[in-house]
C-alpha cells in the first residue's frame, strides 16, 4: 500500500527523528507517512538468538511457530526483537555486539530507520549467561523492603540498558491465591499490599536505569482453579477488584509503568487478551495507562487453539487489537499477514492498527530510538574495537562484586526464621551432618526463570557462567573449626528411600543436624517449582518428609532449612525440630546468607510473604480469608497455617508499649494518627517488622478477618527504642460495595499493629463517621510511617 498522508519535513531532519519536537507531533507524523504493511511491522516481535561469534541474531525456531524470513520480513521493519540474551548462552559482550549488528540491519532495511525495541526476562535478575542470579521475587516479598528492591532493579536495569536492551519483562504482579501453583516462586506473596508495594518499587528501580518495566499478568493468571497453570479463573468481580488489583493499580499510577502483559486466563470465560473491558476500559480509560500492552508469549493464537473464541489467525489479531494489546510476542503469527489481509478486507478497522501503532512507537521516542543520532552501539561497547569480536569476548561483566554484595543484602534480609528453640544461632559445633537433597546442589540457590535452569539446562555443555557456591561450601567456610560430614538421604523428587540410613547414622555421630530440603526449579513439569510446575499437595516433594521425620527420631537436634518455591507442610518438624530456616530461592549469594544466619553472623530478617500450612491438603487457602474460611467446628478441615503471614524470629527480642491514639473518631475522608514504641530487649542488634492490618467487624458486604495496609523495618540496636508514628488514611478501609464501587463505609474498625498476622501486639479500636463515600484510584494508598530514635537503655 501506498502512504497515507504526505508529511512535512526538514531537509535536515524528518519530523519523527527530531528529539526537539514533542512526542505526539513525531508520532503522529510518522504514523502518516506509513503503509499498512509498516505499521503491522511494528507491532510485532520476532524470536533470535544472538550469535557468539558477534555476527547478527539468527531467528529462533520455536516449537510453537514456524520459521521466519527475516529478509522478507525487515523491509517493513520491525517492532521488537524477542531475548536475543537469553535465548542460548552467550558472551555478554560478543551478544552485545549481535545485538548492534542486528539493529543496523533492521534500520538499514526499513525506509524510516527504526531499530527494534530488544526485550529480555529480568524476573530475578537479567536472565542471560553469566549475569548476577538475584533472589526470586517471593524473597524480595520476605524482605518486606521496598527500598531495597529498588536499588537491586535498578542494578538489574543498568545491566541490561548496557548492553542494548530496552524492556523487561518483569515484575509479576499476581497474587499468590493457591501454593500449589507453580509459579508462587515468581510471586511477591499472598497480599495485594505487599506485592503492590515491592513490585512498585521494582518497577521505579528498572525504569530508572531507562529499561521499560513490565507487569505480568494482567489479570487473574493465579487464581486458577486448582493451582494448575494456563487453567480457567472462577473469580467474583469483587476478589479480582479487591485482591488481584491492586498491584497492578499501584504500578501504573505510582510506579508509572511503561508495559503491561496481557495474561494467559480466561476469567469466567472471557480471556484476558480479548477483555476490552479489562485492557482499555480499566487500565487506559479509569488508570490512565498510556504504555503498551503486550501479549504473553503465544497468547494470542491461544484465542484460537486454546480458548476457542477466534476461528482463524486473523480473527484471533483482530480480537486482540480490539481489546486493547499493541504487540505480539514472541514472534509474529496472527499481527503479520493476517492481520494485513484482515484490514485489507475491511473486517478490522485501520484505526485500531493506528491506535496501537500511536503507542508502540511513542515508547520508541521516549526511548530515543527515533531520535537522528540515535546510534545503535550500546555502552558497554562504547569505544571498543567492533572488528575484532575476539578481542571483545569477556570484557562485559555483568557478574561484578558490586552486583554480588547487593544479591547478598537480598538473601540476608529475604531469610525467615520460623522456629528456634535456642539451638541457633550456632555455638562452635564440633561436628555438623549436612543431610539432603539440597546440601550440595549449586542450583539449589536458583529459580526457574533464572537463566541456568531456564535455558542452560538446554545446553549441558555449557557452564553455568556464575558462581554458585553450595550449602555445603558456605557452612565450610563460616564454621572452619567443624568437621562436617554430609549425607544425601533422598533426592528431591525421587522417592528414594535407600540413603536414610546412611543419613541416620552420619546424624547420630554429629552435634547438630542441618536437613537441607526443598524444591528444584524448572519448567513444565522438569522440576518441582517454577512454571507448568504445579503440585498435587502442599507435602513435601517425593521422599523428604520421610527423611525428615527419620533424622528427627536419631536424637541430634535438627535445624531443618529449606530451599524452596512455595511454602511447604513440615509435618512433626514445625514442633519437633530444633530450628526451622526458609529461604525462596535465593540467588548466587543466597548460600552465604544462610550460613551468616546459621552461626548468627546475621540476625535473620526476613517474614513470611505467604503462610506455611499446617496440613499439606488445606488449599487454597491465604490469611486473607473472611471468617467462614477459618476453623470451624462444621469441617473437619483446619486451614489454620503452622506459621502465619507476616512471621519471622530474630535473635533478639522486642517488646512493643504505650500506644497512643490521637483521634478515636474521624470521617469518612479523615486520618487516624496512632503513636507507639518498639524497644530491642535482647542483647544483640535486630530489626523489627512492624506490620499494620485493618479488622471491619461489620461491612455491607463480606471482608477477610484482617488485612495488611501498612508495614515498616524498625532496626534497633540492643536495648534502643523508637517512637513510632503512623498516619492511617480512611481511604484505606476502602473495599468494593454491593454497587460495584469501591467505599469507605463509617462504622467501627480495629487497627491492629502486630509482628506477624497472627500476632497482634497493640490495638485501636477506632471509628469512622459521616456519610459512606466513594473513592477511586485516586484515593490514598499508604500509612505513613515516621521514627524517632530513643536512646539505648
Amino acid at each position: 500500500m501506498t502512504a497515507n498522508v504526505a508529511v512535512e519535513t526538514t531537509p535536515e531532519i524528518p519530523v519523527w527523528n527530531d528529539p526537539a519536537r514533542d512526542v505526539n507531533t513525531r508520532v503522529t507524523a510518522l504514523i502518516g507517512a506509513m503503509t499498512l504493511e509498516e505499521k503491522i511491522a511494528q507491532l510485532y516481535g520476532v524470536w533470535v538468538g544472538a550469535s557468539d561469534e558477534g555476527g547478527e541474531v539468527a531467528p529462533h525456531q520455536h516449537d510453537m511457530e514456524e520459521a521466519v524470513d527475516l529478509d522478507a520480513l525487515l523491509p517493513n521493519g520491525l517492532g521488537q526483537l524477542t531475548r536475543p540474551f537469553g535465548t542460548a548462552p552467550v558472551d555478554p559482550a560478543l551478544g552485545a555486539l549481535s545485538l548492534l549488528r542486528t539493529q543496523s540491519r533492521i534500520t538499514s532495511a526499513n525506509r524510516f530507520g527504526i531499530p527494534a525495541v530488544a526485550h529480555e526476562e529480568c524476573l530475578a535478575g537479567f536472565a542471560t549467561w553469566k549475569a548476577t542470579a538475584y533472589p526470586v521475587p517471593l524473597s524480595w516479598g520476605a524482605t518486606f523492603d521496598p527500598d531495597l528492591i529498588h536499588r537491586m532493579a535498578a542494578a538489574i536495569g543498568r545491566d541490561m540498558r548496557s548492553v542494548g536492551v530496552h524492556q523487561g519483562l518483569a515484575p509479576v504482579l499476581d497474587v499468590v491465591r493457591d501454593a500449589r501453583w507453580g509459579r508462587v516462586e515468581e510471586t511477591i506473596g499472598e497480599d495485594p499490599y505487599l506485592v503492590a508495594t515491592v513490585g512498585t518499587a521494582y518497577v521505579r528501580g528498572l525504569q530508572s536505569s531507562g529499561v521499560v518495566a513490565t507487569l505480568k499478568h494482567f489479570v487473574g493468571y493465579s487464581a486458577s482453579r486448582a493451582g494448575r497453570n494456563l487453567a480457567p479463573v472462577g473469580m467474583g468481580s469483587r476478589e479480582c477488584a479487591d485482591i488481584l488489583l491492586p498491584p497492578f493499580e499501584m504500578a501504573v499510577g505510582e510506579g508509572g509503568a511503561r508495559s503491561v502483559m496481557s495474561a494467559y486466563n480466561d476469567t469466567d470465560g472471557v480471556p484476558a487478551a480479548a477483555d476490552e473491558n479489562l485492557l482499555t476500559g480499566l487500565l487506559r480509560d479509569v488508570w490512565g495507562f498510556d504504555g503498551t500492552v503486550v501479549a504473553d508469549y503465544f497468547g494470542i493464537a491461544f484465542l484460537r487453539t486454546l480458548h476457542g473464541i477466534a476461528g482463524d489467525w486473523s480473527e484471533a489479531a483482530g480480537t486482540a487489537l480490539r481489546a486493547g494489546v499493541d504487540v505480539e510476542l514472541p514472534t509474529v503469527k496472527t499481527f503479520g499477514a493476517p492481520l494485513v489481509e484482515a484490514v485489507t478486507a475491511g473486517r478490522v478497522p485501520e484505526s485500531i492498527v493506528d491506535r496501537a501503532l500511536y503507542r508502540v512507537l511513542s515508547e520508541k521516542a521516549r526511548l530515543g530510538l527515533l531520535d537522528a543520532d540515535w546510534s545503535p552501539v550500546p555502552a558497554a561497547l562504547a569505544g571498543a574495537d567492533l572488528d575484532d569480536p575476539d578481542a571483545l569476548r569477556g570484557t562485559v561483566d555483568l557478574d561484578t562484586p558490586e552486583n554480588r554484595d547487593l544479591a547478598r543484602e537480598v538473601a540476608e534480609r529475604a531469610v525467615v526464621l520460623l522456629a528456634n528453640d535456642g539451638t541457633l544461632p550456632l555455638d562452635r559445633p564440633r561436628r555438623i551432618a549436612l543431610v539432603g537433597p539440597n546440601a550440595q546442589e549449586p542450583t539449589a540457590v536458583l529459580g526457574c526463570y533464572s537463566f541456568p535452569l531456564h535455558v542452560g539446562v538446554h545446553h549441558p555443555e555449557v557452564a553455568d557462567g556464575i558462581a554458585l557456591p553450595t550449602l555445603r561450601e558456605a557452612v565450610e567456610r563460616e564454621f572452619p573449626g567443624a568437621d562436617v560430614t554430609v549425607a544425601h538421604g533422598t533426592g528431591v523428587d525421587d522417592g528414594d528411600t535407600a540413603g536414610i540410613d546412611e543419613a541416620v547414622r552420619v546424624a547420630r555421630e554429629a552435634d547438630v543436624v542441618i536437613a537441607v530440603l526443598g524444591d528444584r526449579a524448572g519448567l513444565f513439569g522438569r522440576g518441582t517449582s517454577g512454571e507448568g510446575c504445579d503440585a498435587e499437595s502442599l507435602a513435601l516433594p517425593g521422599a523428604q518428609q520421610q527423611l525428615l521425620d527419620a533424622l528427627l527420631d536419631a536424637g541430634t537436634p535438627v535445624v531443618t532449612v529449606l530451599l524452596a518455591g512455595r511454602p511447604y507442610a513440615l509435618g512433626r518438624a514445625v514442633d519437633g525440630a530444633a530450628a526451622i530456616v526458609q529461604s525462596f530461592f535465593p540467588g548466587v549469594e543466597g548460600t552465604t546468607a544462610l550460613a551468616g544466619v546459621l552461626s548468627g553472623r546475621t540476625d535473620p530478617g526476613g517474614r513470611l510473604p505467604v503462610s506455611v500450612p499446617r496440613g499439606p491438603g488445606a488449599q487454597p487457602a491465604t490469611y486473607l480469608g473472611a471468617r467462614l474460611a477459618q476453623s470451624s467446628e462444621v469441617s473437619n478441615i483446619d486451614p489454620t497455617p503452622a506459621f502465619a503471614f507476616g512471621h519471622g524470629l530474630s535473635y533478639t527480642a522486642f517488646d512493643w508499649s504505650d500506644l497512643a491514639i490521637e483521634e478515636k473518631e474521624t470521617g469518612t475522608d479523615g486520618a487516624f494518627r496512632l503513636a507507639f514504641t518498639v524497644r530491642n530487649t535482647g542483647e544483640r542488634e535486630g530489626t523489627e517488622v512492624v506490620q499494620l492490618y485493618l479488622h471491619d467487624p461489620v461491612a455491607s458486604v463480606v471482608q477477610p478477618v484482617q488485612r495488611l495496609i501498612g508495614y515498616t523495618r524498625v532496626p534497633l540496636a540492643a536495648g534502643q527504642a523508637r517512637r513510632l508514628r503512623v498516619t492511617i488514611p480512611a481511604d484505606l478501609a476502602s473495599f468494593t460495595g454491593r454497587g460495584g464501587r469501591r467505599v469507605v463505609e463509617p462504622g467501627d474498625l480495629e487497627l491492629r499493629l502486630a509482628a506477624s498476622s497472627a500476632d497482634p501486639r497493640l490495638t485501636a479500636t477506632v471509628t469512622l463517621t459521616g456519610p459512606e463515600r466513594s473513592v477511586d484510584h485516586t484515593r490514598r494508598l499508604h500509612a505513613v510511617f515516621g521514627q524517632e530514635a530513643e536512646p539505648a537503655e
